[in-house]
């Protein structure tokens, strides 16, 4: 039935998909880089005379509030080099000078500041691009694009790098220049074009322009749409290529819980990582003793679900290539999930903790201009408090385009325990998991879709150990449609991957109909309607299904609107059919044998809403809703966080979800509170301060962090970090749990 859905809503809508614009020009954009032969002084004054010999790339197109228009304030791009970097000036004219930035943090968000972003595609192969950015006040950010960059979430801005911007601003317009050196890239040594596009944000006019004039159903970063930067003689990295990035890290800490442990417990480390270009392509990445004590620590959630909850990857050493690792299958069928290495839940505060890693070793990157492979090896310590030995990663990934944006990919990882003896955790001795991928993207980006197989085998698991994923969509201007169906075996065990439900297959339609008003307050009206429906199939021993069963279904029918002023409205019907496999407290907070029984059925509706205020304004706030039914009784959700910016210095706000749960008895009623107020200071653009405190009813846990930079070079930083846990429950008087005081100093040096 849902084939036919899906069929009957292309046939209708083929009239309005033949006449859509044809955005992608046959002639391609062109702009040369001009030889400098004198030094660049990034001040924003264009005061050298390489830039009098440049021929801007300009007339850019808007995108936002329409994309049916020239751009109103446009964007001048100059580009000139030597033998070691690329120099960038971008001359960004607008109706004024009250330009805004309300952070002077590097990787500002896009959406709320005065900024420009380039993205290279320097292999020309339309999937993998990095990107680079500047804002008016000069402050910078980079990241990586995966898949082509035609979806958000092939954003990463993780990712860190050694360059150089600065920016000045004028009566009516700002400029800004970047110093990019060569061995911040990857390219071929002989290629005289890269593919490049460029988009921009101007908050006085609130308008979103770019250089490669792109239709509205699609996103800023799609590679699809990009211009040439031509070369006269084509740049070629500048000798070796090394980075050696060491730490030095003083700890002290102390766990209240335990019993003998009864002062402060103090120590030294020393590590580091090493970067070295193989070639223009490739990149081997070598880690010793890493510690991730300054990463910034996880948003806590009220869980109200019956699975695991995904977080995402920060990490730096795992950033570069990941989508590589990573891209397989989709987000609840994901075979590989890095933070399963060397990170580990704390039990006693719910909050992820780090699991020591002693080495590690990635080579990543191109082969050739088709073909990438990434290699991974990692190998932690021994946990002795859950009776778990060392364990070994290996990981192969390997990825082959075909034809133009289509490709084939291919992956194998191994864990396997090391010196076993005398450890009695609950563990298998080895995990392995084989499997491949076919990616589909057609020429005129409108059909988009994958096949995935994967395999794993273990000790404890020989059956029915077979997972598969199919996705096929269709995207036009004023349609987006998608069909997605998975399987899932019983003994499907992906130790390394991010796998919350097995013995299931699921199936998911969406279809989603937009329009773009030319004119008036509205920007974008979108209407969707999707449906996840899973069925049990009934192999597991212990399970209550013995065949193939719906068990559950969820339905959302929602519109959204976006306004002129950047404003976002959406509200929607969702309706819920849920089949209890295993007992289940939704509340997690009741007595123990205060429970949802297995085998029970339960359907019900709600309603959701969510507003978020223009972006632009220095009182920034996000506001949402869901009310309704709720398993056997309601509950009423209001949640969301408020910022007062005071630019360009930071900003402090506070989230808050409430979550009011009445259930049948003996179910008590539940409220649950999650209270996260937030410090954001930005003294300069080399000294931030972060304070961060995480209230959560649910686990009885009262969470402080608190984390001082200084950036004293480009990627070279010194940290201060503060975190502090404390239980929260009715007797314990805020009792403290543990606490720990970090001091960590790296420097990039490059050789």
């Amino acid at each position: 039935m849902g084939k036919s859905i899906l069929t009957f809503l292309i046939l209708i809508t083929s009239h309005h998909l033949l006449s859509q614009r044809n955005f992608i020009e046959e002639s391609i954009p062109e702009i040369n880089v001009v030889k400098a032969e004198e030094k660049i002084k990034l001040d924003g004054v264009l005061d050298e005379s390489v830039w009098s010999q440049c021929i801007s790339g300009s007339n850019f197109s808007q995108f936002f509030p329409t994309d049916t228009t020239n751009a109103l304030g446009e964007t001048e791009m100059l580009f000139a080099a030597d033998d070691e970097n690329l120099y960038l000036a971008v001359i960004c004219h607008s109706t004024g000078s009250a330009f805004q930035v309300p952070t002077l943090k590097r990787d500002y968000g896009f959406r709320n500041s005065d900024n420009f972003s380039i993205i290279f595609d320097t292999f020309g192969d339309q999937t993998n691009g990095v990107l680079f950015g500047i804002n008016a006040f000069g402050s910078i950010r980079e990241a990586t694009i995966a898949n082509g960059g035609r979806n958000r979430s092939d954003f990463d801005n993780s990712w860190d790098n050694k360059w150089y911007g600065n920016s000045k601003i004028y009566d009516d317009k700002w400029i800004g220049e970047m110093t990019i050196p060569f061995k911040a890239l990857r390219f071929k040594d002989d290629n005289l074009i890269w593919r490049i596009c460029a988009y921009r944000y101007d908050a006085q006019t609130n308008e979103i322009s770019s250089w490669i004039a792109l239709p509205r159903n699609r996103v800023l970063m799609d590679m699809s749409y990009m211009g040439h930067l031509v070369w006269d003689e084509a740049p070629k990295t500048s000798g070796r290529n090394i980075a050696l990035i060491p730490y030095v890290i003083s700890t002290t800490t102390r766990d209240f819980e335990d019993l003998n442990e009864s002062k402060p417990q103090n120590a030294f480390n020393v590590g580091g990582d090493v970067k070295v270009g193989i070639t223009t392509g490739l990149n081997l990445d070598l880690t010793v003793n890493p510690d991730f004590s300054q990463v910034e620590v996880d948003r806590q959630v009220t869980n109200l679900d019956r699975f695991e909850i995904f977080f995402p990857e920060r990490r730096q050493f795992f950033l570069e290539n990941a989508d590589l690792f990573g891209n397989f299958g989709e987000q609840t069928l994901n075979p590989f999930f890095s933070r399963r290495i060397g990170i580990a839940l704390d039990t006693t505060t719910g909050v992820n903790i780090q699991n020591p890693v002693h080495y590690g070793a990635r080579l990543s990157g191109k082969l050739t201009n088709k073909l990438r492979i990434g290699l991974l090896n990692m190998q932690t310590a021994s946990d002795d408090d859950n009776g778990l030995p060392v364990f070994n990663y290996s990981i192969l990934a390997m990825e082959h385009r075909v034809g133009m944006k289509s490709s084939v990919a291919l992956i194998a990882q191994n864990k396997v325990g090391l010196n076993t003896d005398g450890f009695n955790g609950d563990y298998d001795p080895f995990n392995r998991l084989v499997g491949g991928e076919f990616r589909y993207f057609s020429n005129n980006d409108k059909w988009f879709g994958k096949a995935t197989l994967l395999n794993s085998i273990s000790a404890s698991e020989t059956e029915q150990n077979i997972s598969a994923f199919f996705r096929l969509g269709y995207n036009v201007r004023k349609w987006f449609l998608r069909w997605e169906q998975s399987y899932i075996g019983k003994g499907f065990d992906a130790e390394l991957g991010f796998v919350p439900r097995k013995d299931i297959m699921k199936i998911s339609p969406l279809a989603t109909y937009r329009m773009f008003p030319e004119s008036g307050q509205i920007s974008n009206h979108d209407i969707s309607i999707s449906l996840d429906q899973f069925y049990k199939l009934g192999n597991e021993e212990e399970s209550i299904i013995s065949e193939f069963t719906p068990v559950d279904a969820q339905m959302r029918i929602q519109h959204s609107m976006g306004f002129v002023s950047g404003a976002r409205l959406s509200y929607s019907m969702n309706y819920a059919d849920i089949f209890l496999l295993n007992d289940f407290d939704p509340t997690r907070i009741q007595e123990e044998d205060v429970f949802l029984p297995a085998g029970t059925d339960y359907q019900y509706w709600s309603f959701g809403a969510n507003y978020r205020n223009d972006n632009r304004k220095n009182v920034n706030f996000n506001v949402s809703t869901n009310l309704g039914q709720f398993f056997n009784g309601t509950r009423m959700n209001i949640g969301g966080d408020i910022r007062y910016r005071f630019r360009p210095y930071g900003s402090i706000g506070v989230g808050v979800n409430y979550n009011r749960l009445d259930l049948a008895a003996p179910f008590t009623s539940a409220d649950l509170w999650l209270i996260s107020p937030m410090l954001d200071v930005t003294l300069s653009k080399k000294l931030f301060i972060t304070s961060f405190f995480q209230y959560n009813q649910q686990s009885e846990n009262l969470n402080i962090n608190t984390r001082i930079q200084w950036r004293f070079q480009p990627a070279s930083d010194i940290f201060l970090v503060y975190t502090d846990n404390y239980l929260t429950d009715s007797f314990s008087q805020f009792e403290k749990r543990n606490r720990a005081f970090v001091i960590k100093a790296n420097y990039w040096l490059s050789l």
